[in-house]
């Protein structure tokens, strides 16, 4: 890189810097599987144990810029500057006197003053930078170039990992007319330009997503999902463009919207649309946006969806009481959430669920990797984006003790947390005082603790009552799916004082000026505030795409109208093609071991009902 030294006396303006953006109650009965799917399972021939796919490696990332170098001019001086008239002369010879502008200045004999040439500063410039800052266009969005900037100013901007959090452009997608480059406007995103950011972050992404990318290559030439039209409600990022995309290659057609109105990545919004998808989603939609895109999603004329892949239970319940008629051709629907999956068990008890659905979130690979494995690492990510704290020492308690709350204390406790626990299961809390923490009521520790931290998938697990108890500065969070966790409509009262602090954080401040900290205004806190492992949503979306092959293609009568559990094969096929990666190296039971234990030497090796 080229170093040029510049003056700071060169220009008295400092130019304007832009950066470009860069960048269930009862075990389900044994099921079989349909012969699609098992195709799609299946080794090409000569093939041995799966294999990750030979990828073609992703485009470069944008050069992420050097730190901006700036050319003020000479600092003013502290104190008054006395005036020429009024100076005291103790020798007849030229005297120095500082000027307003901060030059300097000489004083002759007769009292004239003269501007004395300035000394020249000098300072270190990456010439290449400046040339790229300076072709670089203006109307962008643009990153902090300090987290600490409050996001209350108008010239700061989050660090979040959305490249699209400007607020250059405050009009509503809704309220634009925007086409890709195919002449398509059949979508609705913050930015079609974004396109190419998020181009390139979906190839970043297909790197750590073995297992979809060999599906892709292996199941492509059969399309086991020829005729499937899928209407999909999940996170739209990277990963779920890759398990989009593999859809798209296995003959499916899509159109999806986001389930959580902070999670969407702009940038890979606008990939996914530039490609041809209907995509209906921006990061910070309002509640009426949310319902919107959904409805855009499902009610268009000349297209009707035959599969539904939900995560929350949002898009199935608007299909249930906006378009009820439309089960008539869906095959089936498959929930990943543990809220849906509640949803869904709730319908089938009343009667009211019209077609089989498929419980992935209890599904092993699911249950012990995404919802462990994911929150474990998305936890302090998204606490340290937000809030910049240091968790050695702080008291924090965990609401809830399944397989997120287990991940989340895991992760606090390596980092010196004194980590807290409640629980309503006596099996998860025996479990969380046999790892070492300590099994409290929330009342009991509320006014101590300084992080409280609801991953339960219930209501009401934080209350105005605990609100109130908390100390100053305490902050709040979810790592649950739903926003009903923590009573954030109980905080807006004209009592407290919301004050943005920056993106995804809010100070609630009560009268007597104690302040907590709110995090995702109580929506999910990895998806909203940060990012999640890759590698581990590639497990989940495998299992998805595994789930809408069996059910579109398994044979009428085999599924009931009920909520079904995936065959442990299928969990175990998933966990295979993700063990390349790590060079790892099954051993496989001999003859005799196989009769000894009762199974079969290529699996299953867990009953239907192990979890």
């Amino acid at each position: 890189m080229s170093v040029q030294v510049v003056s700071a006396a060169a220009s008295t303006k400092v130019p304007e810097v832009e950066l470009k953006d860069l960048s269930p109650p009862d075990p389900e009965p044994q099921l079989g599987m349909s012969s699609a799917a098992v195709a799609a399972m299946a080794p090409p021939a000569g093939a041995g144990d799966p294999e990750t796919p030979a990828l073609a490696p992703a485009a470069e990332r944008p050069p992420a810029p050097g730190p901006a170098t700036f050319s003020p001019a000479a600092a003013p001086p502290a104190g008054k500057v006395p005036q020429a008239s009024a100076m005291k002369r103790s020798d007849p010879h030229h005297q120095h006197q500082r000027h307003r502008d901060g030059g300097e200045a000489l004083v002759s004999p007769d009292g004239t003053v003269t501007e004395a040439p300035r000394t020249v500063k000098k300072q270190i410039q990456f010439a290449d930078q400046k040339q790229e800052f300076n072709k670089r266009p203006t109307k962008i969005g643009r990153r902090s170039l300090s987290r600490s900037i409050s996001q209350s100013s108008t010239d700061s901007y989050s660090s979040a990992a959305s490249y699209t959090d400007s607020s250059d452009d405050e009009t509503s997608p809704r309220d634009k007319q925007q086409k890709n480059s195919k002449g398509s406007g059949d979508f609705c995103v913050k930015n079609i330009k974004q396109a190419e950011f998020g181009r390139r972050e979906i190839e970043i992404a297909e790197q750590e997503m073995p297992a979809l990318m060999a599906l892709r290559k292996r199941a492509q030439g059969e399309k086991p999902l020829a005729g499937a039209k899928i209407v999909g409600c999940t996170h739209i990022t990277a990963q779920t463009a890759v398990l989009m995309e593999t859809l798209s290659a296995l003959g499916a057609q899509c159109r999806w919207a986001a389930c959580n109105i902070y999670s969407t990545l702009n940038e890979v919004a606008a990939a996914l649309a530039e490609s041809g998808f209907p995509v209906f989603a921006w990061k910070g939609e309002s509640e009426d946006d949310f319902w919107w895109c959904i409805d855009r999603c499902v009610n268009v004329e000349g297209w009707q969806p035959n599969m539904i892949l939900d995560d929350g239970g949002d898009l199935t319940h608007w299909i249930y009481k906006k378009y009820p008629n439309m089960f008539k051709k869906i095959k089936g629907i498959v929930e990943e959430s543990v809220t849906g999956v509640h949803r869904l068990y709730q319908l089938s008890k009343a009667g009211k669920l019209c077609v089989p659905a498929m419980n992935v979130n209890d599904s092993v690979t699911k249950q012990k990797f995404d919802n462990l494995y994911c929150c474990r690492e998305s936890i302090l990510d998204g606490l340290k984006r937000t809030t910049d704290m240091m968790f050695g020492g702080k008291q924090v308690v965990v609401c809830g003790y399944g397989e997120v709350g287990k991940g989340c204390c895991a992760a606090l406790k390596a980092m010196g947390s004194i980590v807290y626990v409640t629980e309503i299961d006596p099996i998860c809390a025996l479990q969380a005082c046999m790892d070492g923490f300590r099994l409290v009521k929330l009342n009991e520790v509320i006014r101590q603790v300084d992080i409280v931290i609801t991953c339960t998938g219930n209501k009401n697990v934080v209350t105005r009552e605990h609100l109130d108890r908390m100390k100053n500065s305490c902050i709040v969070c979810n790592m649950g799916h739903s926003n009903t966790e923590i009573d954030v409509a109980s905080l807006r009262t004209p009592e407290l004082t919301w004050e943005r602090v920056r993106s995804q954080v809010d100070h609630v401040i009560w009268p007597d000026g104690k302040r907590i900290v709110l995090l995702a205004e109580g929506r999910l806190l990895n998806l909203s505030c940060s990012t999640v492992p890759t590698f581990v949503l590639s497990i989940t979306a495998t299992t998805q795409a595994l789930a809408l092959i069996e059910l579109y293609n398994a044979p009428e009568g085999r599924y009931k109208q009920d909520v079904y559990l995936l065959p442990k094969k299928m969990d175990e096929y998933v966990a295979s093609l993700h063990l390349p990666t790590f060079d790892a190296h099954l051993t496989e039971l001999t003859d005799e071991q196989a009769k000894y234990l009762g199974l079969n030497k290529n699996g299953p090796f867990k009953p239907n009902y192990y979890r």
